[in-house]
């Protein structure tokens, strides 16, 4: 196995006996970095060092790590155009949060007669959030309710 000291200087190419002698005499352990390797890498250091630091690069890679999430955003069918513009200026601020944005729009009673209203606030409200935000799923039906989800635009 090829073996590298604590302080990166290369050791050479030894057994696995010889290895672990210099490891004990330093009060150290032998760590196998990468075992696929041809010969395989092993490295003298302190083992509790190690998984510390390693633990900590993990959770530093956590933190800068983004989740999306999905937002949801309630419309009605007849919802004026004002009212529409506050709802996509919400909406907005969610996309450029880097999250989706599900908007859905929810018939009640009689208001199934008029799907091809909520079709056009569906529309109005996809036009209001457009500089940030793009349909990934069209309006479609889904039970009493019209769902459509958004995405952020990629080009920033």
């Amino acid at each position: 196995m090829r073996v590298i000291s604590a302080d990166g200087e290369q050791l050479g190419i030894m057994s696995r006996e010889e290895a672990l002698s210099i490891a004990e005499e330093k009060n150290l352990d032998l760590v196998c970095i990468a075992p696929k390797a041809e010969p395989p890498v092993c490295k003298i250091l302190d083992y509790g060092k190690f998984k510390y630091d390693q633990q900590k690069k993990e959770k530093e890679a956590k933190k800068r790590q983004h989740t999306t999430q999905i937002k949801e955003i309630r419309l009605s069918t007849f919802i004026e155009d004002h009212d529409i513009m506050v709802k996509a200026k919400t909406g907005a601020k969610f996309l450029k949060d880097g999250n989706k944005l599900k908007v859905s729009l929810r018939f009640r009673g009689r208001e199934r007669d008029y799907v091809s209203r909520g079709q056009e606030v569906m529309e109005k409200f996809a036009e209001a959030v457009s500089e940030v935000g793009e349909i990934e799923k069209k309006p479609k039906f889904e039970g009493r309710s019209l769902t459509m989800i958004l995405t952020p635009k990629s080009d920033r």
